[in-house]
């Protein structure tokens, strides 16, 4: 059975991956592009040679963007399978869709969107090459911090079910992932190195199609993986119940 699932969630996760690679391609590489030739600006204007390109743009763009996509859609839509897998009928009520709707909307959640409001994705001329390594690994600390936190949450919702009621106690798990949330955020050090004279509106375009990216893959893993589960799980029962009536 999870084998199963698996792999209709890394399957959805392909279709996810193409859907996201095309978002991408028409919405965010124009962005990069203006980056780049800022970037590229600032060189000049500095006397500094350009550096040499190891990977050329267009496979950048095209078959390196593409990979990437399709690795990432992949590999979250297995996630979600797996975790479908643990939670359907132990942590919601909901049917295989609901469920699966819920599970992307929390990793969507958990996994992009809070950490991106700290640390946002940021294009090129944007960040030192000389704190990229420092930069990547508070980001990986709060993206491990809001995934375990927002386990933790669930646990705490899951215990106070009983006693206060389902809508309280996800009300209460909620707000405690909020709070942590925020005890993490004004704990962690910020990082501002956007140049002066870099363009604001450019900046936020890039940051909002990176989330709508994420949006767009997550969407279709949730949306997709929850109708195939629901084949999956309810149909195979049904003809057993069809089988048991008209041996009777």
């Amino acid at each position: 059975m999870v084998g199963s699932l698996l792999l209709r969630g890394m399957l959805v996760g392909l279709v996810a991956g193409l859907l996201a690679f095309a978002f991408a391609k028409v919405v965010g590489e124009p962005l990069v592009d203006q980056a780049i030739a800022f970037e590229e600006q600032l060189a000049q204007a500095a006397g500094e040679a350009p550096e040499p390109e190891l990977v050329s743009r267009s496979t950048q763009a095209g078959l390196g963007l593409l990979t990437g996509t399709l690795a990432y859609g992949a590999s979250i839509g297995g996630l979600v399978a797996l975790v479908f897998a643990f939670a359907q009928g132990r942590v919601s009520a909901f049917g295989p869709r609901g469920t699966a709707a819920l599970i992307a909307l929390a990793g969507f959640v958990a996994i992009v969107l809070v950490p991106q409001i700290k640390y946002p994705a940021n294009p090129p001329a944007v960040g030192s090459g000389e704190t990229i390594q420092a930069r990547t690994e508070l980001f990986f600390i709060l993206l491990g911090l809001s995934v375990a936190i927002a386990v933790a949450s669930i646990g705490l919702a899951r215990r106070l079910m009983v006693r206060h009621g389902g809508w309280n106690a996800w009300i209460a798990g909620g707000a405690a992932y909020v709070l942590v949330m925020g005890i993490a955020f004004s704990v962690l050090p910020s990082v501002n190195e956007v140049p002066e004279t870099f363009s604001a509106v450019l900046l936020w375009n890039f940051r909002i199609a990176s989330l709508a990216m994420h949006a767009v893959l997550w969407t279709t893993i949730g949306l997709g993986f929850g109708v195939l589960a629901e084949r999956r799980l309810i149909r195979p029962a049904s003809g057993r119940r069809l089988a048991a009536l008209a041996i009777r």
